[in-house]
């Protein structure tokens, strides 16, 4: 069983969230591949009090990159699962506010 400090990973700082964050009042978090969208609620409502309308998931693949010493070298990047989060009106996460 998941507690909720183990379903949400960490959030997930681009420049896209950063965008949706302001304009749609949309948060996206990394989230351990088991949870689904009720746990992501349920967690979202217990660490930051917040009241999620909606949640989206997607299951991000695993990649294969070269390393930079060696080109011969292959890294190999586990995949993730990425939950994007939809907050009622007029909510926001404090611990995102002022994040660039």
């Amino acid at each position: 069983m998941l507690t909720v400090y183990d379903v949400l990973r960490r959030p997930l700082i681009t420049e896209k969230a950063n965008f949706q964050n302001g304009k749609f009042n949309q948060y996206a978090f990394v989230v351990d591949v088991r949870a689904n969208k009720t746990q992501i609620k349920e967690a979202l409502k217990e660490l930051f009090g917040v009241d999620a309308v909606k949640v989206t998931t997607s299951r991000m693949p695993a990649k294969t990159t070269r390393s930079r010493a060696s080109r011969k070298t292959v890294v190999r990047k586990p995949e993730y699962k990425k939950a994007l989060v939809w907050l009622a009106e007029g909510q926001t996460i404090a611990e995102f506010e002022g994040v660039k």
